[in-house]
């Protein structure tokens, strides 16, 4: 099974192509015409038997005007219509075969159309908005597969398998980035986390993650691919300031594989990666952490790289804080390491798997920041082959 990037449940719901994304959402709340009719005129029958009981001092039928209300959260337009027209019907009927006072009459029976027209308005209005989430929805799907690489994917030196999914339905995108590059220099990985959500956390993300996409394959050293990232988050920074949006930094790990034994790792105020080898998990150690991207000015040395053991058959797993700081319904926070050393001899995507079924019932379906995780392991010997045959050259030749 491969694990990859985890599409949103709504996304899952898109319409049928050529279909309207808003008559889509519109007949998933549809109720069958008959039912509706039913149900229509079993309530009737029990508000005029009920008002036949109690007599002219205490109109029951004037109740039916919360009907339409009720038809237009899980109605169509057209069915809400139907609704209220037969509301106002029943109700002026009433009233005109009653002995009542005429301007009590006129009052019921304007009391009752002016309610019907309402609901029919609320429908309505409600069956805009799901037309424009969805439309919003189909976008997102569609800036989403630009800023985010699908998982998993093998370079030469790397298989990736992945696993995203961001705190909101209708956000799809959120402040979580990662990118697997393959350069001249080997493959270059990146897991960050922007500071905040929405639009803003996206545009500096997407700052990030262009810039990281550009200096991986130009920089030779993984030092100055971090330091590219930080000048294009920072002049990110300057032009939010200038458009008055919070300035915005981004904690990242960078890591460079060579196909080696050993992994290069630049960390910029993140999480540290976890080691999977031999059916046990290991922390991993890094000596130079650094301040976030987007904050360099404040730190006192520059960015350094430095080497960790990667050795054959093991994995790496890098994670945001979405994971580590998920927390149940008591407010425990989530024992990764504990969950993590039982899957530990399991294969990259059922790491994932386990992972995101045991996160979905520890926070019971609440989570307050997005997850990102990435496997990192050592392709197959078939697959790298398969990889380095088909990797175009500079000269957009295959090797």
């Amino acid at each position: 099974m491969a694990m990859g990037l985890r599409r949103p449940s709504a996304a899952r719901r898109a319409p049928l192509p050529g279909t309207d994304p808003g008559e889509a959402s519109a007949g998933a709340s549809r109720i069958g015409s008959w039912a509706l009719a039913l149900w229509l005129l079993l309530l009737t029958a029990v508000v005029v038997v009920l008002d036949a009981l109690t007599g002219s001092d205490l109109p029951i039928i004037p109740l039916l005007v919360v009907l339409p209300a009720l038809a237009s959260v899980f109605c169509t337009v057209r069915q809400t219509t139907g609704v209220a027209v037969w509301v106002t019907l029943v109700v002026v009927g009433s009233r005109i075969a009653s002995t009542g006072a005429f301007w009590d009459v006129v009052f019921l029976i304007g009391f009752a159309a002016l309610a019907s027209a309402l609901g029919v308005v609320a429908c309505a209005a409600r069956i805009r908005h799901a037309t424009e989430m969805a439309r919003l929805r189909t976008a997102a799907v569609a800036l989403q597969r630009q800023i985010l690489r699908p998982l998993p994917v093998t370079t030469r030196q790397v298989c990736v398998h992945g696993l995203y999914e961001p705190i909101e339905e209708d956000r799809f995108v959120g402040g979580d980035i990662y990118e697997v590059v393959q350069s001249p220099h080997g493959t270059r990985v990146i897991i960050g986390d922007v500071q905040g959500k929405g639009l803003p956390a996206i545009g500096t993300g997407f700052a990030a993650l262009g810039a990281f996409r550009e200096a991986a394959v130009r920089e030779p050293e993984l030092a100055a691919v971090a330091g590219a990232v930080e000048d294009a988050v920072v002049r990110h920074n300057t032009f939010s300031a200038e458009t008055g949006e919070t300035e915005r930094f981004v904690t990242a790990l960078l890591l460079g594989f060579d196909g080696g034994d050993r992994v290069q790792v630049v960390n910029c105020g993140h999480l540290p990666p976890l080691l999977l080898h031999d059916g046990a998990v290991s922390a991993v150690t890094l000596e130079r952490t650094s301040v976030p991207l987007g904050m360099a000015d404040l730190g006192g040395e520059a960015r350094a790289a430095e080497w960790v053991g990667f050795p054959p058959g093991a994995a790496l797993l890098v994670f945001t804080d979405g994971v580590t700081e998920a927390r149940d319904v008591t407010g425990a926070f989530y024992p990764f390491d504990e969950r993590l050393r039982q899957w530990a001899g399991l294969e990259p995507d059922q790491v994932l798997k386990a992972l995101q079924d045991d996160l979905e019932a520890f926070s019971g379906g609440v989570r307050r920041d997005d997850v990102a995780v990435l496997v990192l392991s050592s392709p197959p010997d078939g697959e790298r082959a398969a990889v380095s045959l088909e990797a175009p050259s500079a000269d957009g030749s295959t090797k």
